[in-house]
């Protein structure tokens, strides 16, 4: 019981006033990611709302906020756009079509990363390289700082133009106002955010002052729509009647829920460490998994864009105090306040007070040591993390955290795969050993093979693994290949300190290898990486 109530809250004060916090700096993120997909804003609040209040509730890590995303928001364009083209095309024209088949896609993406979390899945993400993280970060602050960019343009005849030089200026002042706000009161006292604090300040100097800036009601007016003010989400049953129309697109739809799965949880998992970090806790990648699932799936049968967790706003929560679930909690409800009842007021908030909360969210993100570490850690790992950093950039964090994966993979191998090497020593009876150092797996084989000299060794051969470890299946293979190149010659091979399963594949392989393994009681003992139930071992 202790546990639970201080994973919901161990500090409700700090909680509800980062969580009120969180709310603001929702808003016009949420707004934005819906103009990329090209859907109403409501339906990103919407999404937002729900994302926030459930994986709050039953998410795998307190304190962590998932929101509409644009990482998600990019990869769900495509797939709108041409479920709107396929609706005005059909006999009965079928109006903003992309977007209820966006809520048909979200069933499938919370589908497939509820399978994800209950198969246990989340633990892989512990696989993911610390260069691979910090680069992350990294190419993710950058991000953040570059989507904040356009906010320092205005909408003129129809294209995107840098404010003018006093409008600017005044801009600047109030984002300058806003960082130095947050920097110095934290000096001053912790006992309330400092994010709040400024965006309160800010909005009203230029509220009462009658300053002519751009707020998030503009914003929402100049990207296309009306406002703010909305209602409850509604079940948007209707879905199930257009199923037909997805007839011949399942393809697209099943390709980008699965696109759409995959980036949610790695988004997720990442955030998830990352968090882990900051506040020394460990959350559990599994539930989260579960709870992203219920959220998307949940977004998609209550009309909500989806999505999954926020670096800059769980930095925000954690920076500013939240630890426990109420936070999340209160962010969602905030969030969903503002589109019931603030509207009004929520639309005079200036973008300059907002803007300069995300700069210091990009400034505590940014992992300014990797200019430090340059000449401190291998080159290999350096590389990483700026094609990392770079991906997340120019592409989205699924393809540079695959990239990087992938990278890290291979040099690890390569690396691995050097490193295996054979003493060579002559016994009294004339029996030539071989003791193996260093791993065998795949990677290492050919070097592996090198060392033997099957033509010119010795009648008795005797190959000891003490300080080698059989990987992987083609370690295995290598091994059996090796033993009957010694037997075509006519020369007896025996192997020595082989773990128990590697003895089993090899006896799989070939059972007449079992009068050449000699069994000691100092035997190691792991497991290969190798399909244990593959017959043909």
């Amino acid at each position: 019981m202790k546990k639970i109530i201080n994973n919901f809250t161990l500090n409700p004060k700090n909680d509800i006033l980062s969580g009120l916090t969180v709310a603001l700096a929702l808003i016009p993120e949420a707004v934005a990611f819906s103009f990329v997909a090209g859907i109403d804003p409501l339906v990103g609040l919407y999404g937002a709302f729900m994302m926030g209040l459930i994986t709050a509730l039953i998410g795998g890590r307190p304190g962590m906020i998932s929101g509409a995303t644009g990482a998600m928001a990019v990869v769900m364009v495509h797939m709108i756009q041409q479920g709107n083209e396929v609706g005005l095309a059909l006999p009965m024209p079928i109006e903003n079509l992309g977007l209820q088949w966006l809520f048909i896609t979200l069933l499938f993406v919370g589908t497939i990363q509820i399978a994800a979390g209950f198969l246990r899945l989340g633990k892989f993400v512990r696989l993911i390289p610390y260069p691979v993280m910090m680069g992350f970060v990294n190419g993710l602050a950058i991000v953040i700082f570059l989507s904040q960019l356009e906010l320092f343009k205005e909408q003129v005849n129809g294209q995107m133009q840098w404010l003018p030089g006093g409008d600017m200026a005044l801009m600047l002042g109030l984002v300058a106002l806003t960082m130095g706000i947050m920097y110095g009161l934290p000096k001053v006292t912790e006992k309330i955010p400092a994010a709040l604090v400024a965006i309160i300040i800010v909005a009203s100097i230029t509220i009462f002052g009658g300053m002519d800036v751009n707020t998030v009601g503009s914003f929402i007016r100049d990207g296309g729509g009306e406002g703010l003010k909305g209602s409850l989400p509604v079940f948007q049953i209707q879905i199930f009647g257009l199923l037909d129309t997805v007839t011949g697109h399942w393809g697209l739809i099943i390709s980008t829920a699965f696109l759409l799965a995959a980036i949610g949880l790695i988004e997720s998992l990442m955030t998830l460490n990352l968090v882990d970090d900051l506040t020394d806790t460990r959350g559990s990648g599994n539930k989260e998994s579960v709870a992203q699932g219920v959220a998307n799936f949940t977004n998609g049968l209550f009309g909500g864009m989806g999505g999954c967790a926020m670096i800059g706003q769980s930095i925000i929560n954690v920076k500013s105090g939240g630890r426990g679930r109420l936070s999340g909690i209160v962010a969602a409800m905030g969030l969903l306040a503002s589109v019931l009842f603030g509207a009004p007021l929520i639309e005079q908030i200036p973008l300059a007070s907002l803007v300069g909360v995300m700069f210091m969210v990009v400034v505590g993100t940014f992992a300014w040591s990797s200019f430090h570490i340059i000449n401190k850690v291998p080159r290999t790992d350096y590389f990483v993390l700026f094609v990392v950093s770079a991906v997340t950039v120019w592409q989205d964090l699924a393809i540079a955290v695959i990239t990087g994966v992938i990278i890290s993979a291979l040099v690890f191998a390569w690396k691995n795969a050097t490193m295996i090497r054979a003493r060579k020593r002559i016994k009294d009876d004339g029996t030539k050993v071989y003791e193996i150092w260093g791993p065998l797996f795949f990677g290492a084989v050919h070097t592996f093979n090198s060392k033997f000299d099957v033509k010119n060794d010795p009648d008795k051969i005797e190959i000891d693994f003490v300080e080698s470890k059989v990987s992987d299946h083609s370690g295995i293979e290598a091994l059996t290949n090796l033993v009957d190149k010694y037997a075509d010659a006519g020369k007896l091979v025996t192997l020595k300190h082989l773990s128990p399963e590697c003895k089993t594949l090899l006896l799989r392989a070939n059972p007449s290898l079992d009068a050449i393994i000699e069994t000691s009681i100092d035997d190691p003992r792991y497991h290969v990486v190798t399909d244990m139930m593959d017959a043909e071992v």
